[in-house]
């Protein structure tokens, strides 16, 4: 305590850690389904930092009992356990599960788009879904296998196969769009990322995503405009060509999918005014038959409190999101048709 109070008189900085969230209370068990993969380790140990975690779940078919030896070893407080399929893995890492992250899945490669992971994603989301539906019917879903658009859907038609009818209850992680709009605008304006909010409606693949410029008062026309749009819209292929096929966005994608689950914790612990934009069931466009839609929401207890309406955007934004919906309901539409 003196060294601290010392270092603290000379204007130093002492090496306490600075965890996601901060609770004097340790109540919430997070499963995270796929802690093995390139967005799930680091997705894993971020949480691993949210002092409101009190125990933390990692299943992988392969690998998951290794993170958790690795993660365990940080000190914060929270218990981590490995799990793998063998011995009723998956159910005992859901079982009593208030948050699940789903980061599970194949990453993209040079050349992929979102729609190409989609046969081999889409049934490991079936599956972890049907899974997650029977061991932990209550829990809160965080959807981050790509393409969200369609995998979402088909997480919704699989727990309702198993009789869980929930959709306040589950997320499509669309963080990342936020994250970059406000980081890729920071730069184009010499701004600050950590206090520029810009919506991200829409989906979160290429033409349907979003980002509500105005609304975050970046005041930008023409080219440059342009060129921000399609960057925040086509952020992961900038990722993927740069580590020429030795991966995607995995590691932004692990601080964005952190960042969700700590809102999502902080809403279930009872925080008020929590808002996120994330990929929800919701209302606002079901009259032109899109039953999902990313926008801004705010978070309760009890998962989705309220879905706010996209709000006032300029010509230029109507023009992308005009593009956007089209798009979107084909993704919709590709998913629940895979799952019936």
């Amino acid at each position: 305590m003196m060294y601290k109070t010392v270092l603290q008189r000379m204007g130093m900085k002492t090496c306490m850690p600075r965890p996601f969230s901060t609770s004097s209370r340790l109540n919430y068990k997070v499963a995270v389904l796929g802690a093995g993969g390139g967005i799930g380790q680091p997705l894993s140990m971020l949480l691993k930092t949210n002092t409101k975690v009190s125990e933390l779940a990692l299943f992988d078919i392969k690998g998951g009992p290794g993170v958790a030896a690795d993660i365990g070893h940080i000190n914060t407080s929270s218990n981590v356990n490995g799990y793998s399929p063998d011995d009723k893995g998956l159910e005992r890492a859901l079982k009593g599960a208030d948050v699940v992250v789903i980061p599970a899945g194949v990453p993209r490669k040079p050349g992929m788009t979102r729609d190409d992971l989609f046969k081999t994603n889409a049934s490991i989301v079936r599956d972890l879904a049907f899974a997650a539906g029977e061991t932990a019917p209550n829990a809160k879903y965080l959807v981050v296998t790509n393409p969200v658009n369609s995998t979402v859907p088909i997480f919704k038609k699989a727990l309702a196969r198993v009789g869980v009818h929930q959709p306040k209850h589950l997320f499509g992680v669309t963080t990342l769009d936020s994250v970059r709009a406000s980081r890729f605008a920071s730069q184009a304006t010499n701004g600050l990322a950590e206090i520029l909010r810009i919506p991200v409606v829409g989906g979160h693949s290429g033409a349907t995503i979003v980002p509500l410029l105005s609304q975050g008062r970046v005041d930008l026309t023409g080219a440059d405009r342009d060129s921000l749009v399609h960057r925040i819209q086509f952020g992961g292929d900038e990722v993927v060509k740069a580590k020429a096929g030795a991966g995607s966005a995995t590691l932004s994608m692990a601080y964005a999918g952190a960042r969700m689950a700590s809102s999502v914790i902080r809403a279930l612990d009872g925080e008020s005014g929590v808002e996120e934009c994330t990929f929800v069931e919701s209302p606002l466009f079901k009259d032109q038959g899109i039953d999902y839609f990313s926008s801004r929401v705010t978070l309760g207890k009890d998962g989705v409190e309220t879905i706010h309406p996209v709000g006032p955007i300029n010509e230029y934004e109507e023009g992308l999101l005009k593009v956007a919906l089209g798009d979107l309901k084909k993704s919709i539409e590709k998913g629940e048709h895979f799952v019936a």
